[in-house]
């Protein structure tokens, strides 16, 4: 069978793009998210039976694996072409934002696939072990670990974007997603993978059919049975707060138009004092709601305190603070209802590359000088440091910023020093109504089923919601309309498994692939030694 799938080189790119597309399809698409479990078995198919062949150099099975992985993450990013004109920047030229678009679209992926490559090296790597030489059965499951750190690796510096995770998939099946509460979304990863790699190993290895199906078949189980065993297991409080999210409608093509700032204060206030009217006791805003300086005692921060004293909100905004050392933060300021500020200011720490700040610009600036300038406020931004939780009279409220939801440890940090609720905010308006706002959204639901926490996600064009502890979208604010979404949000207090262990699991998983690779190296060591010893007996 080996040798009717792969006898042409051809044949080994076609099935790699088929499953490379096919999986990225399930995030932008997230209603087929089920197939989900079948796309990856095209993978499976070519690395369980290709990746350790001897006509292969390193390199041979590097490049296979940077195509699967461009091709996954060309369908995850073709979201950029929604960019285009890039209006909001100063200066930039048709011809510029086509270049820009296509450096998201091609130049991002292509970055991701870059290391992405280095992930069927290992499998490579590993399958010719020892133990993996011998014990050929664990080879789907090596593959399901290898896949599931290098995803957890997208989240160690600027160059890894951690957007196109595999659970984004299961976004509409949220029952499927309860044990990233136990064990975090790299388990469902894992369990993704494992499913797919054991029926790829069947149709290989007929003789195995009945142990990798019932191995298949218990994953299946594990993740949807323990998943709604969790699902209807009650676990929030019985103290409820009312929290409003206020979507204004305001692009990043207006926003810092001069022209629109009269019209922005007016939405904002018009959508706050209703939001009081039904009952809201604090009212979230999206990231840089006010993209102006902020100061207590100025304008905007004056404004601010006259509508939370009007409306008797606590109320949270998106806008920017100076840094203590030079240069603004991108920050969420919280002003009480007798229009005093709260003494904590959230700001985010994980900035957007070629949004917020250019790393390695001097390199940007002369191989693609448009990208360069790819920063909205004009000057890089600087980072923010902590959780920075605002203790309030309703609940305890953790914050996060747009980009700072990809990644799990700043949800958890919140959780862990003692948010009760996590409001975001957000801009998304670059993305229109594509669907990047459904797979940035999703993100979000993960790291509210991670951590037990509602999370109320306000953006400045949509989408905005209300997420429950268990990833449920509760209320939804259509994309390009402006308005409110409100609910009656739950305060926990308890700390989900997650919460407490973080990924440990992709830990142990990164142990077992270090000691596959340390027993095979002893036993080389081993027999060398031996062989030396009796050589010299010989002698």
């Amino acid at each position: 069978m080996t040798k009717r799938l792969f006898d042409k080189r051809w044949k080994k790119f076609a099935v790699l793009a088929l499953s490379g597309v096919l999986t990225g399809m399930t995030l932008v698409f997230q209603q087929i998210g089920l197939i989900e479990w079948l796309t990856l078995i095209p993978l499976g198919l070519f690395l369980l039976s290709e990746a350790d062949k001897q006509e292969y150099r390193a390199r041979g099975i590097y490049a296979y694996g940077f195509f699967y992985f461009l091709c996954f993450y060309v369908t995850s990013f073709h979201w950029f072409v929604n960019l285009y004109p890039l209006e909001f920047i100063d200066g930039m030229t048709a011809w510029a934002a086509v270049a820009v678009v296509m450096a998201g679209v091609f130049g991002l992926s292509a970055l991701q696939a870059f290391f992405g490559g280095f992930a069927f090296v290992t499998v490579r790597l590993l399958f010719k072990t020892k133990l993996l030489s011998e014990k050929r059965i664990l080879r789907p499951f090596a593959v399901a670990g290898v896949y599931t750190v290098y995803e957890w690796t997208q989240t160690l510096g600027w160059w890894g974007v951690p957007w196109a995770r595999l659970p984004i998939g299961q976004a509409r099946y949220e029952v499927g997603l309860q044990t990233a509460s136990i064990l975090g979304s790299y388990f469902v990863t894992f369990m993704l993978l494992c499913f797919n790699m054991c029926i790829a190993y069947v149709l290989l290895e007929k003789s195995k059919i009945k142990l990798m199906s019932t191995i298949a078949a218990s994953v299946l189980l594990v993740q949807y049975g323990l998943g709604t065993a969790l699902w209807l297991v009650p676990v929030d409080g019985e103290q409820t707060v009312k929290v409003a999210a206020v979507q204004g409608n305001i692009s990043s093509n207006e926003k810092w138009d001069s022209e629109s700032k009269e019209r922005t204060l007016e939405v904002y206030e018009k959508y706050t004092l209703q939001a009081a009217e039904n009952g809201a006791q604090i009212v979230v805003w999206p990231e840089t709601a006010l993209p102006y300086p902020v100061e207590e005692n100025g304008r905007y921060g004056k404004y601010c305190s006259r509508i939370a004293r009007k409306a008797d909100v606590t109320l949270l905004f998106g806008g920017f603070t100076e840094h203590e050392n030079g240069g603004e933060l991108n920050s969420i300021i919280c002003v009480l209802p007798d229009g005093s500020f709260h003494e904590n200011v959230y700001s985010k720490q994980r900035l957007v590359p070629f949004g917020e700040f250019v790393p390695m610009k001097g390199l940007f600036k002369a191989l693609i000088p448009p990208l360069a300038e790819l920063v909205m406020s004009g000057d890089d931004v600087v980072a923010g440091e902590g959780a920075q939780v605002m203790d309030l009279p309703e609940a305890s409220v953790g914050s996060l910023i747009c980009f700072d939801s990809l990644y799990e440890d700043l949800a958890r940090d919140s959780t862990l020093d003692g948010a009760q609720i996590i409001c975001l905010s957000t801009n998304d308006s670059w993305f229109t109504d594509s669907a990047a706002l459904y797979i940035h959204n999703a993100q979000a639901q993960l790291r509210a089923i991670e951590n037990g926490r509602y999370i109320v996600r306000a953006a400045n064009t949509g989408i905005s919601t209300v997420i429950s502890s268990k990833g449920e979208v509760l209320e939804q604010l259509d994309p390009l309309v402006e308005g409110i979404v409100e609910y009656d949000v739950s305060v926990n207090t308890h700390k989900t498994p997650y919460t407490v262990i973080g990924n440990l699991f992709v830990f142990v998983l990164g142990v077992a692939i270090i000691c596959i690779f340390g027993y095979d190296i002893s036993v080389k060591l081993i027999n060398r030694r031996q062989k030396s010893i009796d050589k010299r007996i010989c002698l």
